[in-house]
């Protein structure tokens, strides 16, 4: 995709659509399929927390959650680090976003990953070390940023540049394989990619990724991606959370993520089935809009969502986009910095 023009859409598209695919997750997640079923039905759109969402209680219709809210802090640090984040900022950074949340009385806070390792960064344990344990979704539920900013023609300094983002909380084979995965497919899907293409990258990067860090048990990722893509086409979407499963487990929503791509629904719809699997609904529906947006740009999502999703919302998805393709064509390790993204 040389088009400037088209780059940007397709990279706005894409993080537009992990914005409206965790909002439509917002009032279902952690939630078991039945009660989805009988508190919504299957989610169609935007719709109020009920009763029995005790995460996001009380939320309207159209908010955020975690994922967007941490995609947008990566952003921001990408940007203000020249395309690398630093770890103490982004140590710090986590630490006062949860106090934040806890100080207005959310329970929408850090998963049990990030949690653990910011828990042992404030017990003192060095900040590269903090995050050997991780393994679950959080890094790859924030990881489109990078997907933006970086191209992955060259796969070993991107699933680099993803391990960097992920080392102060998922620094094991499975958090880095898990958001090297969804990163590849965004960046590929911004060039121009096919879904077809975008989830050949997403297997290529996943089995890179899971060389990094540390290592833990667990089913391979790149594995169940490369069966997944396979199986998942014709399947309802119900088979694949009672097969692939869709806890917090990267091995899991990753793979459960990109198998409902693989299914070549139309991308609004997929994410409304995503919201009504249960489990990890807004992550795994983030997931999923952020690859769909890249891959078809803005007209896979309904106006009239992108506009009641921005009115809900704050969210500085336009602006952040920019300066993250301002970082695409120089984040090699040689090159120096462009003055105007410092």
């Amino acid at each position: 995709m040389s088009n400037t023009s088209d780059t940007h859409d397709h990279a706005l598209a894409s993080f537009t659509g992990l914005a409206l695919g965790d909002a439509l997750g917002m009032p279902t997640q952690s939630m078991s399929p039945r009660e989805i079923h009988e508190d919504y039905g299957t989610i169609t759109g935007f719709v109020d927390a009920g009763g029995r969402q005790r995460i996001a209680a009380g939320l309207p219709a159209g908010s955020i959650t975690d994922d967007t809210e941490q995609a947008v802090l990566v952003a921001g640090l990408l940007v203000e680090g020249v395309g690398r984040i630093d770890p103490h900022d982004f140590s710090r950074a986590l630490i006062e976003w949860e106090r934040a949340m806890r100080a207005k009385g959310s329970l929408d806070l850090l998963g049990p990953s990030t949690r653990a390792a910011v828990q042992r960064i404030l017990d003192g344990i060095p900040v590269e070390e903090a995050g050997s344990g991780g393994t679950t979704n959080g890094a790859a539920m924030r990881i489109t940023p990078v997907g933006i900013a970086y191209r992955a023609h060259n796969l070993e300094d991107f699933v680099a540049a993803v391990h960097d983002s992920c080392r102060v909380t998922h620094d094991t084979g499975l958090g880095v394989a898990g958001a090297s995965a969804v990163a590849a497919a965004v960046s590929a899907g911004i060039d121009g990619a096919t879904r077809s293409e975008a989830l050949d990258l997403a297997v290529a990067a996943a089995e890179l990724g899971a060389t990094k860090g540390h290592w833990i048990a667990g089913a391979d990722i790149a594995a169940k991606l490369r069966w997944a893509r396979d199986w998942a086409p014709g399947r309802e979407a119900t088979e694949l959370a009672q097969v692939i499963g869709t806890s917090v487990a990267s091995q899991e929503s990753v793979v459960a993520a990109l198998a409902l791509v693989a299914q070549n629904r139309d991308p609004w719809e997929t994410l409304g089935l995503a919201a009504s699997l249960g489990g990890d609904t807004d992550t795994v529906a983030a997931m999923a809009g952020a690859v769909l947006g890249a891959v078809h740009g803005p007209d896979a999502w309904p106006a009239d969502a992108v506009s009641t999703l921005h009115r809900v919302n704050d969210l500085p998805l336009e602006k952040l986009t920019r300066e993250l393709l301002a970082l695409r064509d120089w984040t090699r390790p040689s090159s120096p910095a462009p003055t105007h993204v410092r």
